[in-house]
């Protein structure tokens, strides 16, 4: 092997007739890890073991190479990517001697192209699959990618837009801001808007390493999430309807008698019902000018402290507007939370039954209209 060979920024491998190395330059011991002394004289099948064909380098002996050809050489637990041609050697009588195999080790870029490739089926899979889109502005905002899966439903073909402006295309669409903001090199998240009848949620995330593109965007279908947001939303202003019904059911306000209303409360009693009861109450006492106002607790077996410092405060409102406030029906556990709170009840009537505080309450009117006219 002459020096300019040995020295080659390719590899060099020469043969004999019998395929054996006679020439193994610089490069083909860093391709192979094989040292030429260790080379010289060994078959070449044995050395660059092409994976899968065993005689693969007998055409090297046949003829010369069209084009390189790509061979996968197993070496152990190592591969190596070989991009291979070659050319026969002859003597003066044009009778065949050897040949020469020229290559280049192409491991990285083999491997580069199929992360690539993987990189590109992925994508595919995505965009062909889910409701989104992706696309790519380079500096100025021109569309340099565009497709998806949910560009498609929503009537658009991929890449219609490649070539065109974005802030063009969409003249008379908001969010200019946060796409420049974004080819400026600050990601925005999230943006909402509707285009084309579509709620779309999107993600502009500049790239900062490379020269032709500027932002890739990914938009996101959410029209079915808007609509099932408002389907959710309507469902929980019926609920929210349907309890304050229930809750005025549960704690209903009747006229008795002429001047004397009953609020007999059932069930658990908390410090926001406690209000809403209160709030009801008090317009009632208003609107009817009623003289007694009745608070059944039969129903109610527990209160907590807060409920029971408002039911007190409850009373006291009622006084407040001219009227009294009368308890009645208290549990033992009730009482026992009114006591605990040190509340002075020596000017609240209180009775054990509703029909002793009716009795109460239709007396102190007859004694009342009796007096009014002296």
């Amino acid at each position: 092997m002459d020096e300019r060979s040995s020295n080659a920024p390719h590899v060099v491998i020469e043969l004999n007739d019998a395929l054996r190395v006679t020439g193994w330059n610089r490069r083909a011991e860093q391709a192979f890890g094989v040292r030429a002394a260790e080379a010289l004289g060994q078959p070449v099948a044995e050395l660059v073991p092409v994976a899968g064909e065993p005689s693969a380098w007998s055409d090297a002996l046949t003829a010369d190479s069209d084009a390189p050809r790509l061979r996968r050489i197993a070496r152990g637990e190592r591969e190596v990517m070989f991009d291979a041609w070659w050319q026969l050697a002859r003597d003066g009588d044009g009778r065949r001697t050897g040949a020469t195999i020229y290559g280049f080790d192409v491991t990285a870029r083999e491997a580069a192209a199929h992360r690539g490739q993987l990189e590109r089926t992925i994508l595919s899979t995505l965009l062909d699959t889910l409701d989104i889109s992706a696309w790519a502005l380079d500096r100025d905002g021109v569309f340099l990618f565009q497709d998806g899966k949910a560009l498609r439903a929503a009537g658009l073909q991929p890449h219609q837009f490649v070539g065109a402006s974005m802030f063009e295309v969409y003249a008379g669409e908001s969010g200019h801001d946060e796409v420049r903001a974004a080819l400026a090199g600050e990601a925005r998240l999230g943006i909402q808007s509707e285009t084309y009848g579509v709620h779309w949620m999107h993600w502009y995330i500049p790239v900062k390493d490379a020269q032709d593109v500027g932002l890739v965007g990914i938009s996101l279908d959410v029209s079915d999430t808007k609509r099932n947001e408002a389907e959710l939303r309507a469902k929980l202003d019926l609920i929210e309807r349907q309890q304050e019904v229930i809750r005025e059911l549960s704690t209903p306000i009747i006229e008795v008698w002429d001047g004397v209303i009953t609020l007999p409360i059932v069930g658990l009693i908390d410090s926001v019902r406690t209000a809403e009861i209160m709030d009801n109450l008090l317009q009632t006492v208003g609107r009817t000018r009623a003289r007694f106002a009745i608070l059944d607790l039969t129903g109610v077996e527990v209160v907590d402290t807060g409920t029971a410092s408002h039911l007190i405060g409850m009373i006291q409102a009622i006084r407040l507007l001219g009227a009294e406030g009368i308890l009645t029906g208290i549990h033992p556990i009730i009482a026992q939370t009114i006591v605990s709170l040190g509340v002075d009840l020596t000017r609240v009537a209180v009775f054990a039954k509703l029909r002793d505080a009716l009795y109460h309450c239709i007396g102190q009117l007859g004694r009342k209209r009796t007096v009014a006219p002296a």
